[in-house]
């Protein structure tokens, strides 16, 4: 048996033990154990939504044992202490871990530097906690501001440093100045008395971006009415402010971006480092001293091949070494050619409040600038597909309703339009009357199937029989047809003067195909197929009216409704009167049936139980 303990449930934790995971799912000789003192993975990179109240608190963490679910990854909630690495053991509050294999992923931690009260009297970004006590501290210096008469003491208590202008402090900022707006209005307060600042001791903010991008993150903080200060040495920190090289500072709340380290543990660690408390390693992100140790994310301090600086600590990083320390380990168990660690990094983004960011993408050699919507587009895409590996559909899922369709105070880079809501009763009435057109054609159509089944009226003539007898057939359909569909059918074959929705030309030729393949005999009749696609018509139609009286299902039956729709304009059929089927269907498709419908009973209790089965867990096929 060999038993691979990773340390730290973060980006890099997380991707190394889902691919050990996946590399040794058959194979009962691995025992795999991820150890984190939280149990919950927390999105860092998006922290500053939550304290500037964008998205609800648990918008940023993903529970570990839901990402582990069905996987073969034990998920120990403990803090680690101190590792032995001679007797490959680490050292827990509650027990200890022999290892076979250790991935160190503890993280990062806020560095102040040696600055007087900087630790004291700053509050930090870098964990869900944080967050938490940001959105708070906000709120609770609005509230008292309101109430207080002193005018010194009010302008303090509304006056917010973040000191770092880095890619942490700078999406602060911004969260932060649209937050202003919200807490102005709920406070009866002159947006004009708020004075908000990001200062940074290097002479310009975001200084891993080019120069333009540069530029307009400054002129958009200044358009938030955010000032700037750069190359100002920080010299304390107190409870009314800080203090910039004689400059004085006053605010009631300074936050802390300043830079970080590695966390607590790190410095207790017999291994080489280098930088802040980060671990060396070799090219197979081993560390130096022990090879049976490696490091993944934040925590490893290597430099590549033909470079001159050590990789980033950023989640792309984290994204690399993963896979690649999941390979190596792989490659020790099993027998193996190991990898060396040769990162490809895509670019760096950072957003400025919700609806503005700026970004340098691309490949090595070839970055290019984004800025405004297409950055913030691209900043929601590249979350979407992390999210994805972790959670899959689940956390996609709930990551748009946070970021779009559900947006707090139209705060979304889609302007609000997307997350507009309105009351799902007052869809009630067009989903029954919608329901009942469609019951109502396929009740009349019933009868004829009835009738004579093998009387084909939904399905247009073949257009190479003879014409004659095809006009004649049409004709006949005219008389009897009762529905739009039949009656568009017979008018067209007849030439009479019914006009349909126009088809183009390609698609025409496509049905076509189709129905000479699978409806059509060589004599002009109708098969077997033909037949079996209008009694499954028919059924349809009458099947989805009454799932849309009814409200159940009724998102799946709108969606049908479109198809049939989609299948009845594609062969030439189609009057106009499908347009307002097609619209009303739409429109019915966002919950319509979990007011006055069985949806309102039946949706809740299949997700109780839906949830609970071993596919739906595995493949995270559900939402919370």
């Amino acid at each position: 048996m060999k038993k691979i303990v990773v340390l730290g449930g973060g980006y890099g934790g997380v991707l190394t033990a889902k691919r050990l995971a996946k590399n040794f799912k058959k194979n009962n000789d691995v025992q795999i154990q991820l150890i984190d003192r939280n149990p919950y993975h927390t999105l860092l990179t998006e922290l500053h939504e939550v304290a500037a109240n964008r998205t609800p608190e648990d918008a940023v963490k993903i529970d570990l044992k839901k990402i582990f679910a069905g996987l073969k990854v034990d998920v120990v909630l403990d803090e680690i202490e101190n590792i032995d690495f001679d007797a490959r053991s680490l050292q827990g509050k509650q027990a200890a871990y022999a290892y076979d294999y250790l991935v160190i992923g503890t993280g990062s931690k806020p560095t102040f530097f040696g600055i007087p009260g900087a630790e004291e009297n700053s509050y930090t970004l870098w964990s869900y906690d944080d967050a938490v006590k940001l959105k708070d501290r906000f709120r609770q210096m609005f509230t008292e501001a309101a109430k207080e008469p002193d005018p010194q003491i009010r302008r303090e208590k509304l006056s917010f440093v973040v000191v770092g202008a880095g890619f942490t402090g700078v999406e602060l900022i911004g969260e932060m100045a649209e937050y202003r707006s919200e807490l102005c209005r709920e406070f009866y307060i002159d947006p004009s008395e708020v004075r908000m600042i990001v200062a940074d001791m290097a002479p310009k903010i975001l200084p891993l971006l080019p120069d333009k991008l540069i530029a307009k993150s400054e002129r958009y903080l200044k358009k938030l009415d955010i000032e700037i200060i750069t190359g100002k040495q920080i010299t304390g920190v107190s409870e009314t402010g800080v203090d910039l090289s004689g400059q004085k500072l006053t605010a009631r709340t300074v936050i802390w971006t300043a830079g970080v380290e590695g966390a607590e543990i790190i410095d207790k660690l017999d291994v080489q480092q280098k930088g802040r408390k980060r671990i060396e390693t070799n090219a197979h992100l081993q560390s130096l001293d022990h090879e049976n140790v490696y490091v993944v994310g934040d925590n490893i301090f290597f430099i590549p091949e033909g470079e001159e600086r050590p990789v980033p600590q950023m989640v792309e990083n984290a994204e690399h070494a993963a896979p690649l320390i999941a390979h190596n380990i792989t490659a020790d168990i099993k027998g193996g050619t190991k990898k060396s660690y040769k990162p490809a990094f895509h670019g760096m983004m950072v957003s400025i409040g919700s609806r503005y960011g700026v970004a340098n993408v691309g490949l090595p050699g070839k970055f290019f600038s984004l800025t405004g919507f297409f950055a913030m587009f691209a900043k929601h895409a590249i979350n979407v597909l992390y999210l994805f590996t972790v959670l899959g559909f689940n956390k996609v899922w709930t990551y748009l309703m946070h970021e779009i369709f559900h947006a707090h105070d139209r705060r979304t880079f889609l302007g609000g339009h997307f997350s507009k809501r309105s009351p799902n009763f007052w869809l009630v009435p067009l989903r029954v009357f919608v329901g009942w057109m469609w019951l109502h054609e396929g009740w009349d159509k019933l009868q004829k199937v009835i009738d004579d089944p093998n009387h084909i009226f939904l399905i247009p003539p073949d257009p190479n029989a003879d014409v004659v007898s095809a006009a004649s057939e049409a004709v006949g359909n005219v008389s009897q047809a009762v529905d739009a569909q039949a009656a568009a059918s017979a008018v067209e074959n007849a030439g009479q003067a019914v006009q349909a929705i126009p088809v183009p030309g390609f698609i025409s030729d496509m049905v076509s195909s189709m129905m000479d393949l699978m409806f059509y005999t060589g004599d002009g009749g109708y098969t077997w197929l033909a037949t079996a696609f209008q009694i499954g018509m028919v059924a349809a139609e009458i099947i989805f009216g009454l799932m849309l009286i009814a409200g159940l299902f009724s998102a799946i039956a709108a969606i049908a409704t479109i198809g049939m729709g989609l299948m009845i304009w594609s062969s030439g059929m189609a009057p106009t009167d499908m347009w307002w089927y097609w619209f009303s269907a739409f429109a019915l498709i966002g919950g319509s049936g979990s007011v006055f419908g069985l949806d309102y009973y039946v949706l809740p209790w299949l997700k109780k139980h839906w949830k609970k089965t071993w596919f739906a867990k595995r493949w995270y096929l559900y939402t919370d």
